[in-house]
């Protein structure tokens, strides 16, 4: 019964990663998505000789779309790992802490804005290019929509040689 779980999980997210990335039509939730998410990779730890090589629990994001240049990012977009109990909280707290080795920092947290995430790009101080994560390791060239954006700066007070900033691009 868990391994038909896992089977049908693996399929179902599959098809709602692709509603979601792809098409830009999704049919359930972000949370929704996320439970079921969970559940696959608890399932996945479980019976590891049954994963799909292809599951939703190893890949971020959707396919390029044709229309777009392809970009490869150097150090992949990967996704961050969502908290849904303080539980959570209390252990993210305690790997930051560890990393930073002191025993307590602060944060300043605001609520869950689901965006396009992207990968702005400065070289000498100028905006050269903006991208999509895609999948992580290959995205799509979305310069020239990223202009205009009006809070992105197209050019930088500092002349570094580069810069790489990653964010979300959300519609307020």
């Amino acid at each position: 019964m868990s391994i038909e779980r896992l089977n049908e999980l693996t399929k179902l997210l599959k098809y709602h990663s692709h509603k979601y990335y792809v098409e830009d039509n999704p049919e359930i939730s972000d949370f929704e998505y996320d439970m079921l998410l969970r559940e696959l990779c608890a399932l996945e730890e479980k019976y590891p000789d049954f994963k799909d090589p292809l599951s939703p629990t190893v890949r971020v994001g959707g396919a390029v779309l044709s229309g777009f240049e392809k970009v490869i990012h150097e150090v992949p977009m990967q996704s961050l790992t969502d908290a849904f109990s303080k539980q959570e909280i209390l252990d993210f707290d305690e790997r930051v802490c560890s990393a930073l080795e002191t025993k307590e920092t602060q944060y300043a947290v605001e609520y869950k804005i689901d965006g396009l995430s992207v990968s702005l790009e400065y070289e000498n101080g100028k905006f050269v290019r903006g991208s999509t994560r895609g999948d992580g390791a290959v995205g799509e060239d979305v310069t020239e929509n990223l202009k205009t954006v009006k809070s992105i700066p197209l050019s930088l007070t500092d002349d570094v040689p580069y810069l790489e900033v990653r964010g979300e691009v959300f519609i307020g």
